[in-house]
């Protein structure tokens, strides 16, 4: 009972959906441990969202019909792929709020996902990839660096941002392992190739030089990234990619050379020489196994050779 004089009840504010993106981007960061690159795809992804949904828009006022026509503008201007990249971020975020208790009903749950162009992968043939590792100078201090970065990544099919992100402390000569930290903040093991510990110990000399001018300088040292840059901090991904595109052309090979590409090689060379696919997936550091069926690719004259080599009733005349 309201008796006269009494002040009527204040409504509590309604929390607006650029608070919730923001709230779940910490999440991301913070929680989840996703790296800077993707916890900007997601945000850029959800502003879009946001800005199409209108400043003044609560996300007890989002319904699937928002959704729906977020989704006709997006295919109006985007391929398929980035489709299914903006909606997989708006549908991570509405379970997140569902998660929260904030929403009770997901708008995103009856929103289909785009089908996607399957693309076979690409990758280099075996003489690409060794090309590519003769090609830095190793008589300089950068090419010595270089190398070892090139030999690292063939050798374990890390990602960029799991190179970058290694430090001196992440590797294990004696037992010739490498500590990757992933996607998720995940931790795993990856065996390193003996060219690779070669190049590395190699590095280690000229790194430890690097370090030692930088002090007599009176300049200061970061000690914990694996690999420097000039100016003796850690090297960045994109600085990484430049690299690998450059060398890729001094080689001479005649498709786009990247550390992804490098990847594709790694998963795919070991597939060719009989590695099975539940071991790969786990040096490629995949939570799912769908995600290396996707991500390598073996040409059908190889599996056909390998059919009629192990299957005891495929053998031919």
């Amino acid at each position: 009972m309201m008796f006269s004089g009494d002040a009527p009840p204040v409504p509590k504010p309604m929390t607006m959906l650029n608070e919730h993106i923001a709230q779940f981007i910490t999440w991301l960061r913070d929680e989840k441990g996703y790296s800077p690159h993707t916890v900007s795809n997601y945000r850029r992804d959800l502003d879009e969202f946001a800005a199409m949904a209108g400043p003044e828009a609560v996300v007890s006022s989002l319904d699937t019909a928002v959704v729906r026509n977020f989704v006709y503008s997006l295919h109006i201007r985007n391929k398929s792929s980035s489709v299914a990249r903006k909606l997989s971020a708006l549908r991570t975020f509405f379970k997140f709020l569902e998660q929260e208790d904030t929403i009770r009903h997901n708008p995103m749950a009856s929103i289909a996902m785009p089908k996607q162009e399957q693309h076979v992968p690409v990758f280099l043939s075996v003489d690409e990839v060794f090309a590519l590792l003769e090609t830095p100078d190793r008589e300089t201090r950068w090419g010595v660096r270089d190398s070892a970065m090139l030999e690292l990544l063939y050798s374990t099919g890390m990602r960029v941002s799991e190179l970058v992100g290694c430090n001196a402390t992440s590797l294990d000569f004696a037992s010739e392992m490498v500590r990757v930290r992933g996607k998720g903040n995940r931790e795993r093991l990856v065996p390193m190739g003996r060219e690779a510990v070669k190049a590395l110990q190699a590095y280690g000399a000229a790194r430890d030089e690097q370090l030692r001018h930088r002090l007599q300088m009176g300049k200061n040292v970061d000690r914990e990234p694996l690999f420097l840059n000039s100016r003796g901090t850690r090297l960045s991904a994109r600085s990484v990619e430049r690299l690998i595109a450059e060398y890729g052309r001094r080689a001479g090979i005649d498709k786009p050379v990247t550390p992804h590409v490098l990847r594709h090689s790694f998963a795919t060379h070991l597939l060719e020489m009989g590695a099975d696919m539940r071991s790969v997936q786990e040096l490629l550091g995949h939570a799912s196994l769908s995600t290396t069926q996707k991500y390598t690719h073996l040409d059908m004259v190889h599996l056909m050779k390998v059919y009629d080599k192990a299957h005891p009733r495929a053998k031919r005349s």
